[in-house]
């Protein structure tokens, strides 16, 4: 492949990878997504595709927001709504000092002047869930939220991102980095690579690589700590309507919803095993089990309802859980864009936008200097 038939090279096709080709694609750019696997393969495929400002870090939140925006007319985007209904997020509490520290949230925020979030009583908790367990005493709750379909979303971004002139190469992995001139070369490996050490040179280059994002940073100087999350799904049978908000609860691992099909989609954060060597993950029954107990605790009316599947994903974790996404700091033209811990469905189409800036600008308006990636290498 010769030099400069692209002008960036999108390592990873999970969401983020693809938003970031889609927006460069827009702006100008010739883009080439490298996959080692296919798209969606891991973190992207495994989602409960939460579409959440709720509970967010303030390091995120000017950013989740801006995000949540561009969700609620997502459809200008990528031609396709992803399934998402914003019908809210609600954390709700059920010991009086859980309840009270959602109130000192809301207040801390409301000083700052976010006035997304909002606290309510038990009362209207029950009118919004019926199903709720009537010993909870209240919930935050932010209207905006909602969550979507993450296939949809995945097919409608990579639909956008292809049509916008994008190429994605499935079952090319990058096994090499170097510098040559102004330009980076690319070592390729794997199915579909026509020979072990084809490369391809870019000028610029975006890390979305997941949970293998740490391996490909080191590959140009970046030394950066990341963990591995293996966060794992329950889906049931279907149901009649039970619930709209996505709900959660205070002091527990819960995330539980109701997708459009009638099933719920149990998570909240319980993790598996991961193997990145082996790219893959494996459900821990036991742990999963405790998901389970808090989806009944807090709606007693599933406690006989079927599990259909259970599932696992691997994802990249940072220290303090706030993402990483900004340019290298010891490689010129390579930007970063990882490290979500179980929360960057949300951040998708902004987080496109954002790299978009670095790369076309040298610089954004967006606020990431929370999520620079010196913090966790000076930590480090």
């Amino acid at each position: 492949m010769s030099a400069r038939v692209f002008d960036v090279a999108v390592i990873g096709g999970g969401l983020h990878g693809l938003s970031a080709a889609l927006h460069l694609c827009r702006a100008g750019k010739r883009v080439v997504v490298l996959e080692k696997s296919w798209v969606g393969r891991h973190a992207s495929g495994a989602t409960a595709a939460g579409v959440r400002t709720l509970n967010r870090d303030v390091g995120e939140l000017d950013l989740a927001l801006e995000s949540m925006e561009m969700w609620h007319r997502i459809s200008t985007l990528v031609g396709d709504d992803c399934g998402f209904h914003p019908n809210g997020q609600i954390c709700v509490a059920d010991r009086p000092e859980h309840l009270a520290k959602l109130e000192q949230r809301v207040a801390s925020l409301a000083a700052a002047g976010y006035q997304h979030e909002e606290i309510i009583d038990a009362q209207e908790l029950r009118r919004l869930v019926p199903a709720i367990n009537p010993q909870c005493l209240g919930a935050s709750i932010s209207l905006i939220d909602g969550a979507a379909d993450p296939h949809r979303t995945l097919a409608a971004f990579r639909r956008s991102a292809e049509l916008a002139g994008a190429v994605i190469r499935q079952g090319c992995g990058v096994t090499g980095i170097e510098r040559r001139g102004q330009d980076w070369a690319l070592s390729l490996q794997g199915p579909a690579v026509e020979m072990d050490g084809e490369s391809i040179v870019v000028p610029f280059i975006v890390n979305a690589a997941g949970a293998w994002a740490g391996r490909i940073a080191a590959m140009v100087g970046d030394e950066i700590p990341l963990g591995t999350k293996a966060s794992m799904m329950i889906v049931t049978e279907r149901l009649a309507p039970l619930v709209k908000p996505v709900v959660s609860i205070m002091g527990r691992s819960l995330s539980f919803k109701q997708s459009d099909q009638g099933t719920l989609v149990i998570g909240g954060g319980l993790q598996g095993i991961a193997d990145l060597d082996a790219e893959s993950s494996s459900v821990r029954m036991g742990v999963l089990s405790k998901g389970a107990r808090a989806a009944t605790d807090v709606f007693p009316s599933v406690r006989d309802v079927r599990m259909v599947r259970v599932w696992s994903g691997l994802e990249a974790k940072t220290a303090d859980l706030l993402p990483v996404v900004c340019p290298a700091v010891n490689a010129p033209g390579v930007f970063h864009a990882f490290g979500y811990s179980g929360h960057g469905f949300e951040l998708v189409p902004v987080v496109g936008a954002t790299l978009t800036d670095l790369i076309t600008q040298g610089r954004t308006r967006r606020p990431i200097a929370a999520l620079d990636a010196r913090r966790l290498m000076a930590a480090a």
